[in-house]
């Protein structure tokens, strides 16, 4: 008698994608824990300059500042450990404030609803120790003001 074995593989969408984060998602991740971590925003190594590549996460945000007239918001950005404390301090809120001019000149977001602040190092989510614990500390968040 043969035995026939049979695996079933479905792909789906990771619960945890980190980077294709949607409007509805950073609203509700915003009412449940005040913030929203954002991986889909990227920029050159040591530089504060937005690449055209976070154009759909800066779409969702644009989405969900239109959709939520209210809704007021820190843009914060965080680096990894490399580096002096000082530069990453300065490297983040350089490129908190890139966002914040993205959305302001390029979706029309008031700016009185958005402030930027760079914390560098200060709030890692992961181990500095490892390349992958460096590439989830280096984020943008979005928290409620």
């Amino acid at each position: 008698m043969k035995v026939l074995i049979l695996d079933i593989i479905e792909q789906t969408a990771m619960e945890d994608d980190l980077i294709n984060v949607n409007a509805a998602q950073m609203l509700k991740s915003l009412n449940d824990n005040g913030k929203v971590s954002l991986y889909g925003i990227y920029f050159d190594f040591d530089k504060a300059t937005v690449k055209p590549e976070s154009k759909s996460a800066l779409d969702e945000i644009a989405k969900l500042l239109k959709e939520n007239s209210t809704l007021n918001l820190f843009v914060v950005g965080h680096t990894d450990m490399k580096g002096s404390y000082e530069y990453n301090v300065t490297l983040s809120k350089n490129r908190a404030v890139a966002v914040v001019n993205e959305l302001v000149n390029k979706y029309g977001i008031p700016p009185s609803r958005l402030s930027s602040e760079g914390i560098g190092p200060l709030a890692p989510v992961s181990s500095n120790q490892t390349a992958e614990g460096r590439k989830l500390n280096r984020r943008v968040e979005l928290v409620l003001k």
